[in-house]
């Protein structure tokens, strides 16, 4: 592991910059941002086996994802038995081995490649959704939550938390909403539902002070069509209509962009 001890210089970002609190990492092309970030999570994740016994993830899905799941499982040298994962957000009602839920998204890309000590679902299909949201709650709870990765909406939400319902104050960890038109467009635009109709209309998800707990974050957000949400985040008021902009609060969190992502920014 030749580059352990300074990650950053397999694919060392184009530019780095700071806004408030959230560091920035711009990126040439997309592949560099997601092998960067691949290496920075192994790196720290091994780090953190060496001083605690356990460690606790929670992982997104999306698009923005896959190649950096992807990167991640093959850099190797993460001793995954040791770690406990969690997702973001989950439909509601909607079957585990349905291909659009991401408990299948997650059990195809990670958990049969990595065999962790846990995988901890939400349960989008349970009987009691009230309930569900209490038991995650729980599982989240029991734990302090080491990593968090995650994405950007096209609408700049974080999770499922829609600038319509998000709260930065949330007395919640986790909780029920109505996912947003934009949201569901952007399912079927990326090709998980094959049309608007499929989408469910509610789903769970963690809201904004759970994602805020973890003692790092990592948020991806490559592609042109993210760079409004980018611009909004960045260079916006920080305030519900842009959830995202909640992470420019959070001195422990790392915003990824590619220069299509960046390319509204005003530098």
């Amino acid at each position: 592991m030749s580059n352990l001890s300074n990650p950053s210089q397999l694919h060392a970002p184009a530019k780095t910059f700071q806004v408030d609190s959230l560091a920035v990492r711009l990126y040439n092309r997309k592949a560099e941002l997601t092998q960067d970030a691949a290496k920075i999570a192994q790196h720290y994740l091994q780090k953190l086996l060496t001083q605690q016994s356990t460690a606790a993830v929670i992982l997104a899905t999306g698009n923005s994802q896959i190649k950096f799941l992807e990167a991640l499982i093959d850099l190797g040298g993460v001793d995954w038995s040791r770690i406990a994962l969690f997702h973001l957000d989950e439909y509601l009602g909607i079957e585990a081995d349905h291909p659009a839920s991401f408990r299948c998204y997650l059990r195809e890309r990670v958990e049969k490649w990595v065999n962790p000590g846990v995988f901890h679902y939400i349960e989008g299909d349970a009987m009691e959704p009230l309930a569900e949201c209490d038991r995650y709650t729980q599982l989240l709870l029991a734990q302090p939550i080491d990593l968090c990765c995650l994405g950007v909406g096209e609408n700049g939400h974080l999770a499922f938390n829609e600038p319509s319902v998000a709260a930065f104050d949330d007395p919640h960890y986790v909780k029920l909403v109505k996912l947003e038109l934009a949201t569901r467009q952007q399912q079927v635009s990326e090709g998980h539902f094959p049309v608007l109709e499929a989408v469910p209309q509610y789903a769970f998800t963690l809201t904004i002070p759970m994602i805020c707990s973890a003692q790092k974050i990592l948020c991806l957000a490559p592609e042109k069509r993210k760079a409004v949400a980018v611009k909004e985040m960045l260079q916006g008021s920080i305030c519900t209509n842009s959830p995202a902009s909640a992470l420019r609060t959070q001195a422990q969190a790392t915003l990824f962009l590619d220069a299509d992502s960046a390319s509204r920014l005003d530098f």
